[in-house]
């Protein structure tokens, strides 16, 4: 009996741990190794390969600056030899990131840099020195991370033709998260040291593998919004009649039906293979970055807009509908398979904008999105024609053809044009244009409006159809059209407009409902003043998000906790923490999390990437790895980890005036609602300790 309640508590026990050690975790997503390569008598190449785990990313030795920080080696000056140029690194991969509206060029798997020297001594010598880099996952950053450098070579052979009988020395070390290095020595009977570099497979992540289900889900939607244009939804009935009549069974005819089916699914999914064929990959991957093709792509929608509105039309050469045409007369499988080409070309004028925005979305994503956009609109494009033709009595039921359709391509065009906004951030950043989230937002604004009030009938263009009365799914449109023009307009004050944040600039740091309460000396703003018991420490180069007021010294804040009676949220954060930003820009702008942030907390934000010398007072030794943190984003850096046993960001932790944790920390979670409970569930733990 003693032995089973033993048991039982055990386990209890250890269930109540689970929360703490599943966040517990120091991280080492990057393995460092050191290499050296002799290439003559007076020259040679130091290789720093790092070993990425998948997932994960390592950012480049060039970053623009307000982004991320670069991956920097820094070599230790000596007599012996002096440095040829600068470190090369792999092509790697480059795109946009909106949070910090920049192009960001990362690696993953095995990167190999390459440091060339010239060796000005024939002694044996030692090169040393540190590297510091950067990495992210798709929900957390790590902070800035030193590496101890080190590079043997022996004494210069009398002769090229002794090296090569004598080993070449290969100086290997490795680094863990906290900066503790291991070093061997080996050697190996050959003139040269060679390094191959096998790229790990990359393993699909959750993440990586959701997107794509949603991309398919778009493009499914858009194969049938295709299928609604005028040039396509007229020849739906047309096409099933010509089955049925022309097939000797009705089996015949639905196998007919089902083969053009297949053929349009077959002629569109081969534009996605061939795009990715004639690009490759990495072309797929950065051309999304490029602000002169960002550009194009803008221009393009905006002609797909016109055509949709029509000013013109987009067709195709009619010499080549018309020799597809002329293959339909074979009949059988061939007909059957240019009778779908020819539906192909001839609704190109519909379906271009469609097809084009799936290859320019595609464009940013992996190598296998194209193939997968393509299918998944021509599958839905098809579903229609082969659905009919097994169920022809469902025509019937049809709606007509009539000014309705035409309605629906001028609707899309209004959406695409919109849509089409989004290809003016990079260059918006790249170029310096200065365009404002607010001018974006009234640009939707004003496109939206103009959508609603075509849909009423109170715009018309020249080939419109009069609207004699407004129908039920035309009323729910117009709805949900003012709705959403309802929902942006706070975004012109500072809302943060968080379902569409991805389609704008950056939040500004204007908010007019803040202005007017700090004006009127009321509200939040005014409430923050108080809030803070004296100025904080690195104020004057740090801030909080949103206006928040705050510190960013630990004990400064803690101090301050105890004079007011307030739990402390800890925010590990950092400036090139790019999910840090995402919780700020989704989860703190909700005005519940903002009231809690204000008024019910201390909030000490520890930068883990700030450079900032402190005074020799405040240097520590380190109890993790025993050497001195000297600058502040080290020294917060060193508390994260001998605390909490992390090194990853964002990461909050709530504790009361003496230090104590009251609740399990959080990790980046967008659930705006989960952040809600996290704040109570502290602050009603605080408030039950101290009855």
């Amino acid at each position: 009996m003693l032995n089973h309640m033993r048991k039982f508590a055990i386990s209890g026990l250890v269930l109540l741990m689970l929360p703490l050690l599943s966040f517990s975790q120091v991280l080492d997503p990057v393995k460092w190794s050191f290499k050296t390569e002799r290439t003559s008598q007076d020259e040679a190449t130091l290789m720093l390969i790092a070993k990425v785990d998948n997932g994960w990313h390592l950012y480049s030795q060039h970053l623009p600056e307000g982004g991320p920080l670069p991956t920097v080696f820094t070599f230790n000056e000596s007599k012996d030899y002096t440095l040829i140029g600068e470190a090369s690194e792999p092509k790697g991969v480059e795109e946009y990131d909106p949070n910090f509206e920049m192009n960001l060029k990362f690696f993953d798997g095995t990167v190999v840099f390459k440091q060339k020297i010239k060796i000005l001594t024939t002694k044996a010598f030692t090169i040393t020195g540190e590297l510091e880099f950067m990495c992210c996952d798709d929900k957390r950053c790590l902070p800035p991370t030193g590496v101890d450098m080190q590079f043997s070579f022996e004494a210069a052979k009398p002769s090229v033709e002794e090296q090569k009988k004598d080993p070449v020395v290969t100086v290997v070390l490795t680094a863990d998260a906290t900066g503790d290095t291991t070093l061997a020595v080996e050697e190996a009977k050959q003139e040269t040291v060679e390094v191959a570099v096998i790229e790990a497979p990359q393993e699909t992540t959750t993440g990586e593998s959701d997107s794509m289900w949603v991309f398919f889900v778009v493009a499914l939607l858009a194969g049938f919004a295709g299928a609604l244009t005028p040039c396509v939804y007229p020849m739906i009935p047309m096409t099933v009649t010509f089955f049925m009549s022309s097939s000797k069974s009705k089996a015949g005819a639905k196998f007919n039906a089902l083969f053009y089916g297949l053929s349009i699914i077959v002629i569109y999914t081969f534009i996605g293979v061939l795009v990715t064929v004639l690009f490759g990959s990495d072309s797929i991957k950065n051309i999304s970055a490029n602000w002169i093709t960002n550009i194009i792509f803008f221009l393009l929608f905006t002609a797909f807009a016109a055509s949709f509105f029509g000013l013109f039309e987009i067709v195709l050469p009619s010499k080549l509908t018309n020799k597809s045409d002329q293959q339909v007369d074979k009949g059988g499988l061939i007909g059957t398979f240019f009778m779908a080409l020819t539906l192909v070309l001839v609704s190109f004028s519909c379906t271009a904008p469609f097809i084009g925005g799936i290859l320019v979305e595609a464009s940013s994503g992996s190598i296998l999105k194209p193939t997968i956009g393509m299918f998944g609109f021509s599958l839905a494009f098809a579903l229609p024609f082969t659905i009919l033709a097994f169920f022809p009595s469902m025509m019937s039921k049809m709606p007509k053809s009539g000014g309705w359709l035409n309605s629906v391509k001028v609707v899309l065009g209004f959406v695409i044009l919109a849509l089409g906004m989004k290809f003016l951030l990079v260059p918006n950043q790249a170029l310096g244009w200065g365009i404002t989230r607010e001018f974006f937002i009234a640009i939707w604004i004003v496109l939206f409006t103009l959508m609603g009030l075509y849909l009423m009938g109170k715009i018309k263009f020249s080939h419109d159809s009069d609207l004699p009365y407004i129908g039920v799914p035309r009323l729910f449109l117009i709805i949900a059209t003012f709705t959403f023009v309802v929902y942006l307009l706070p975004g012109m004050i500072g809302a943060p407009l968080r379902s569409v944040s991805a389609f704008l600039p950056a939040e500004s740091s204007f908010n007019l409902v803040e202005i007017i309460q700090e004006n009127r000396g009321s509200g939040p703003a005014e409430e923050n003043k108080w809030t803070l018991c004296e100025e904080p420490k690195h104020g004057d180069i740090l801030k909080l998000a949103h206006g928040l007021q705050g510190y960013f010294d630990y004990d400064q804040a803690l101090a301050c906790a105890r004079q007011q009676n307030k739990p402390v949220l800890i925010d590990f954060t950092g400036h090139g923490c790019v999910n840090c930003k995402v919780m700020e820009r989704t989860v703190w702008p909700d005005p519940t999390v903002m009231n809690r942030l204000r008024n019910d907390y201390i909030i000490a934000a520890l930068y883990v990437d700030e450079r900032t010398e402190l005074p020799e007072s405040e240097w520590i030794t380190s109890t993790v790895d025993g050497k001195v943190k000297k600058t502040l984003g080290r020294k917060n850096v060193d508390f994260e980890i001998s605390r909490f046993n992390v090194n990853a960001q964002p990461y909050y932790v709530l504790i009361d005036t003496s230090g104590e944790m009251l609740i399990p920390p959080r990790a980046f979670d967008t659930d705006v609602q989960g952040f809600i409970d996290f704040l109570d569930k502290g602050l009603e733990t605080f408030h039950s300790k101290q009855k």
